[in-house]
């Protein structure tokens, strides 16, 4: 196994004259000494690597994002069913006091941490069971993405240095997204939150520590609580498409938007708030599909996820654990 490698081997220093023919374990050699220089210990290096394997699966998985797209009204229901509904709202009972207590400090309503959790990992029942230095050091290695993977398996051997979780247990998706919230390793170290006071931050395990990562993730992005995430409307027949999108440019308060003929899904009038609250018309389909006016804390979920149909399967999965 080669690849033509446009780095200097080891110091991760882009170099486009030198091109060197490395194996995958030669390769891998590289990352060690990488994480040596960047202050890693030996004895994590060691451990990290010790029975590291190229995972070609991986690499397939990478290059055959599935194509098909469903419409929102085949899609929500699949990724929303009535049993996931079910287990959401049994789940948000259970831990009510868990998660109100970490809503409350972080500023995050409950019902959308128990979303992210249901949607990200069916509750913690799907979080992969690749070994994370695995996944990233060959997606790397096969250098469709390489600086992106290579940067977060050297920010996983720093959760490895920290003591988080031992080598063995660090497990994650294909592309190395880890745990019941599915952060990748650069997130972790940015976002992940011990939510039960006992110095590690476990997302593989620890639920208090899930729901504390997931609600630091979005109070850090913007998420206001005094909101929520938006509502489903109707737009009127031949409404202006360059009034559709989430730039900033493309805010509008809700009572312009009313003024433009846009009113609930129902036909009733969109709501006259206290405080007026600027809201986006997405599309996400076309004109004829499902419209929505989404709020800052809808774009705070894209941030999640740079996906309409992820940011709306979680805000309705949301509202289902409401009502």
């Amino acid at each position: 196994m080669k690849k033509l490698l446009s780095v200097v081997l080891g110091l991760g220093i882009a170099a486009s004259a030198v091109a060197n023919e490395v194996s995958f374990e030669q390769y891998v050699e590289g990352m060690k000494q990488e994480a040596l220089n960047n202050g890693i210990s030996q004895q994590i290096v060691d451990k990290a690597f010790e029975n590291v394997t190229f995972k070609p699966r991986a690499v397939t998985a990478d290059r055959n994002q599935p194509e098909k797209k469903l419409t929102l009204d085949e899609y929500i229901p699949r990724a929303v069913p009535d049993w996931k509904v079910k287990q959401a709202r049994d789940l948000y009972k259970k831990h009510y006091a868990e998660l109100s207590r970490i809503g409350g400090e972080y500023g995050v309503q409950p019902r959308f941490i128990v979303a992210l959790w249901g949607v990200e990992s069916n509750f913690g029942k799907f979080t992969g069971g690749y070994s994370v230095i695995d996944a990233l050091s060959t997606l790397a290695y096969e250098g469709r993405r390489e600086a992106f993977f290579r940067k977060e398996a050297m920010a996983a051997l720093t959760i490895l240095e920290e003591g988080h979780i031992k080598p063995e247990n660090m497990k994650g998706s294909w592309a190395g997204a880890m745990g019941q919230c599915q952060f990748m390793p650069s997130s972790f170290l940015s976002f992940a939150a011990d939510g039960n006071g006992d110095g590690k931050k476990d997302i593989w395990n620890t639920k208090a520590d899930v729901f504390a990562s997931t609600a630091n993730y979005l109070s850090q992005s913007g998420w206001d609580d005094k909101y929520t995430w938006g509502r489903q409307v109707k737009v009127p027949h031949g409404i202006d498409p360059s009034l559709e999108g989430r730039g900033e440019e493309k805010g509008k308060y809700l009572q312009e938007w009313s003024k433009l003929g846009i009113t609930r899904y129902d036909g009733k009038p969109l709501p006259k708030l206290d405080e007026d609250i600027k809201a986006w018309l997405i599309m996400p389909d076309d004109e004829n599909g499902r419209t929505y006016l989404v709020y800052n804390n809808y774009n705070v979920l894209m941030k999640w996820n740079r996906s309409y149909y992820f940011a709306l399967a979680v805000s309705h999965l949301a509202d289902r654990i409401k009502y």
